[in-house]
């Protein structure tokens, strides 16, 4: 099975069961979002011989300040069964048709970067290529305007985020309704909660403690099992580290090294809070570049969840603090949570009977809502190459191969919004608009400025409709256009793209407003 981004989808099938099976024995170390993702995963799946033993304790906390995620979560939940509306009315969920950038390429201009599809792609040409085609018409010249105008209006989440309304996709292919595509947010503490509950009800034990100390075979190097502040000693065949960003079985037993992307990325702190309603929530996140990072700002159904990313080689904690607190709407419901972080990924997410997921593996500032996204593709590629009889180095080099590949597009991605900028208005923006890039990002920024092409590969996880709306909104202009569009008549052209644009519109003001929806489907209801 394929997930529609191209990823590897989870296997509805059992993990190769089979009474002789000698890899039964799961034991997870952390709990978290991405501790009950993978519990509730393996426990869909598992043979009925095996055990799972989840490790949490109390007294460490849990970062859970996560509100955003990317559509690719919608297929996590169908494979465990969980329906959309439930999920969002017990996790206080919205919408999320994208995200508003705002202040990015320049002070005062915003773009949207839209999980729907540009316009509609023809046998012969990608959509944007006849936009291109339009947008550099010698009409435009003599008119004195823009025939094709912004190519947000040819896209329906972006016109519907705008209206504040929201529908699931529907129809064939040939509608425009069927050009929606949405993900969440939600609180990702009652997100993990409620996985906790499906993974118990299959099975999962969870077990309260701090480990004290791991046991490895001599030989081997193999976890054999983990000692408990409390005296217990958990066995287990497969160890899944879930532990955080403080890894404590892939770096601090196996010592997996830690790929460093501060260069590309300087951002390493954040502080979060959240703020009471002021009014509806839209169907978009607000990501809004500041002096040394940007501030978030996600609609929950009952509050509003703040934060700002931003770099402490470039600015304070206090200053980082008030900046956060200057922008925020409403009046703050907690205590303001500093965060730290290191951009990166483990060498080895596997190594030997020990898999790294979600923070324990690695991280991507939450730019582009990817933290989910990489637990995720963590377990999937998990399940799909699991050890039921024994652990194949030549699988575990695959999957640390795959994971890696996985880490760098999102990098690419994320560098390309600080990189592809116009500010220069404090050292920060000097410095990440001059900085050295991935060689990947040189060539595929090189690729488009020439005649727009976009070069998808299988396993992206952003679309070309992505890089699209990000790079054109960050004020990267492809020379020209693909000249095998100058087949197409300028006047049927012109007339095709107006029609579109007006269906487009027609189509997101039939919608109903995006809080409508919530009270119609799935309001909070206590």
């Amino acid at each position: 099975m394929t997930s529609s981004n191209g990823a590897p989808g989870l296997q509805r099938g059992n993990i190769r069961s089979n009474e002789n099976a000698n890899i039964n024995r799961i034991v997870i170390v952390g709990g978290g979002t991405s501790g009950w993702m993978c519990a509730a995963a393996i426990a869909r799946i598992a043979a009925p011989a095996t055990t799972i033993n989840l490790i949490e304790s109390e007294d460490i906390g849990i970062i859970g300040v996560g509100e955003a995620t990317i559509p690719t979560l919608i297929e996590f939940n169908d494979f465990l069964g969980l329906k959309e509306n439930d999920v969002l009315r017990e996790c206080e969920g919205t919408f999320k048709l994208g995200i508003d950038f705002v202040d990015w390429y320049k002070k005062g201009e915003t773009y949207f970067h839209p999980f729907g599809f540009f316009g509609r792609d023809t046998p012969e040409f990608p959509f944007h290529q006849l936009w291109l085609r339009l947008r550099k018409s010698a009409q435009n010249k003599q008119s004195g305007q823009c025939l094709a105008g912004d190519i947000s209006e040819y896209n329906l989440c972006a016109v519907a985020a705008k209206l504040g309304r929201f529908a699931s996709a529907q129809g064939g292919g040939d509608t425009i309704l069927s050009t929606m595509r949405h993900a969440y947010h939600f609180d990702s503490i009652r997100y993990g909660k409620m996985l906790r509950r499906y993974a118990e009800e299959k099975g999962v034990q969870r077990i309260e403690g701090l480990v004290q100390s791991v046991i490895q075979d001599h030989d081997s190097g193999f976890i054999q099992a983990l000692n408990l502040e409390n005296g217990s000693k958990i066995e287990g065949d497969v160890f899944i580290d879930c532990s955080g960003f403080k890894s404590l079985l892939i770096e601090g037993t196996l010592q997996s090294k830690f790929i460093d992307w501060r260069h590309y990325l300087p951002c390493d702190r954040a502080i979060a809070i959240p703020s009471s309603q002021t009014a509806e929530p839209e169907p978009k996140t607000r990501a809004t570049a500041d002096l040394a990072g940007w501030r978030w700002r996600i609609p929950l159904q009952q509050r509003t969840g703040n934060g700002h990313v931003y770099s402490s080689e470039f600015m304070s904690q206090e200053v980082a603090l008030q900046c956060l607190l200057a922008g925020i709407d409403g009046e703050a419901l907690a205590d303001p949570l500093p965060l730290r972080f290191r951009t990166g990924h483990r060498q080895h997410f596997w190594s030997k009977n020990c898999i790294a997921i979600g923070l324990a593996g690695g991280f991507i500032e939450p730019l582009e809502s990817t933290s989910i996204h990489l637990a995720q593709m963590g377990i999937q590629r998990l399940i799909n190459l699991w050890p039921g009889r024994g652990f194949n180095p030549a699988e575990i080099a695959h999957y640390n191969r795959l994971m890696t590949a996985d880490y760098e597009r999102l990098r690419d991605f994320i560098v390309l919004h600080y990189n592809a900028t116009q500010r220069e208005d404090s050292n920060f923006w000097r410095y990440v608009s001059n900085m050295s890039v991935p060689d990947t990002l040189v060539e595929k920024l090189d690729i488009f400025r020439g005649v727009g092409r976009i070069i998808p590969s299988p396993e992206d996880l952003f679309t070309v409709h992505s890089w699209l709306a990000v790079m054109l909104g960050q004020g990267i202009e492809p020379h020209t256009y693909d000249a095998l569009v100058d087949r197409v008549p300028e006047e049927t052209l012109q007339h095709n793209m107006q029609l579109l644009k007006n269906a487009v519109q027609k189509t997101a003001a039939s919608l109903p407003s995006h809080q409508e929806y919530l009270t119609r489907y799935c309001a909070v209801t206590s």
